[in-house]
């Protein structure tokens, strides 16, 4: 056996890639473990798009994965950021109700934020909830106070050092281009060279499906990208928001609403929006994969979903061309803001897995092959769940792999 041969090659340097580098690193000190990144550094797409929210674990379903890994993921992504010197801040974040017909919805999401064990949690009345954002416009709110918020691309970056210091390999510009499993092996070639370990996990986000199907695995899931565009608030406007203002979001969508997000770096975010890309990797209006529009546009499973969300689908796109209609969405939360008071911000790419049926899944999916582990469905909150999903797949690992 070739003694530089990795233990475990993990496919995909995100936040996940690299978390679940350290939860092995963590159990099985001894282990040789090479994360492949296909990028010239790492966290180049999810992780580095996102607005740095550490949620808290309100939205999601009781018992689910996102539910539980979520909660843990916060009190271990808070360890990790104070260790490494990484900012992290607990603003607090209000779910607000504007209209009242989303009042019942309120009171289930704060019923299952008790249920899925979310500290200090309250409801509010509209005289509580101006105390806390006096901007804010609505009739009741949740106050979860130990939402927060980080800098994700520190956050990884700490994780590639921490990796590589105890003697992990991080192999950049390393896209998988085919995998081969025999009894005792994967080979795996990439665009830097091949490489051969005992097993894998498959952490590649954007490209999960992708990855998956090299390995061999027969899916019944497909990748369906949506780009999320954001404005940004005028610095002399940025006193308008305290914390994190959110929407009753709709129970039929993965998302949760346009919202106002404080960042760490002083800004305050709005958004985003919610459309379908026509290039997984692409974050302009203007960015268009021939690959990426036919993989979507063949799939039954999106034009399935579409004819169920046809009218908010054309109205997020109307919304990703008009100013106006962005702000219009942000001021039933703030009220006081004008068209003149953003700027167009960046914006992020939502990898989001869609059944055959039309139906998104609303929980991490992790699937197995032979001597390999995937990760296939890790939206939000996997960014604040990282270093929990990194323990689930050790222990999957061990057991898996007879670790």
């Amino acid at each position: 056996m070739d003694p530089d041969r990795p233990d475990i090659a993990i496919v995909g340097g995100g936040i996940v890639g690299l978390a679940t580098a350290l939860s092995l690193q963590d159990r099985h000190p001894q282990l040789r473990i090479t994360v492949l990144e296909k990028e010239p550094d790492v966290g180049r797409h999810q992780t580095g798009h996102n607005s740095g929210v550490v949620h808290s674990g309100i939205y999601y379903r009781p018992g689910s994965l996102r539910a539980r890994l979520c909660v843990q993921g916060v009190g271990l992504l808070r360890e990790f950021c104070h260790e490494h010197g990484v900012a992290y801040r607990d603003v607090g974040k209000v779910i607000v109700a504007t209209r009242p017909e989303e009042l019942p919805r309120l009171q289930d999401l704060y019923e299952r934020g008790t249920e899925n064990g979310v500290p200090g949690l309250r409801l509010l009345d509209a005289d509580e909830l101006r105390e806390i954002e006096p901007h804010a416009a609505g009739l009741r709110a949740i106050h979860s106070p130990h939402t927060a918020i980080t800098d994700y691309k520190a956050v990884v970056a700490s994780m590639r050092a921490e990796v590589e210091q105890r003697g992990g390999v991080v192999e950049t510009g390393s896209a998988v281009t085919g995998i081969h499993t025999d009894a005792d092996s994967v080979r795996l070639a990439t665009t830097a060279g091949s490489i051969e370990a005992a097993h894998l996990i498959g952490c590649a986000g954007l490209q999960a499906d992708r990855v998956a199907r090299l390995a061999g695995v027969p899916l019944d899931v497909r990748i369906i990208p949506f780009r999320g565009e954001y404005m940004v608030l005028a610095p002399e406007r940025a006193g308008l928001v305290n914390g994190l203002i959110y929407p009753v979001p709709d129970p039929d969508l993965p998302f949760l609403g346009v919202h106002l997000t404080r960042t760490v770096h002083g800004d305050v975010e709005a958004g985003p929006n919610a459309v379908l890309a026509f290039d997984r990797e692409g974050y302009s209006i203007l960015d268009v994969s021939l690959r990426d529009t036919v993989d979507s546009l063949s799939y039954p499973g999106l034009w399935r979903m579409a004819g169920r969300f046809l009218g908010v689908g054309v109205y997020e796109y109307y919304r990703s061309f008009s100013k106006v209609a962005f702000v219009n969405a942000i001021r039933r939360l703030l009220p006081e803001l004008g068209v003149h008071d953003v700027r167009r911000g960046g914006a992020g790419v939502r990898a989001q897995a869609l059944g055959r049926d039309g139906k998104l899944l609303d929980d991490f999916v992790i699937r197995e092959s032979d001597r390999a582990l995937h990760v296939l469905n890790a939206p939000s909150p996997a960014a604040t769940a990282s270093l929990a999903i990194g323990r689930h797949l050790a222990d999957l690992a061990k057991t898996r792999f007879g670790l």
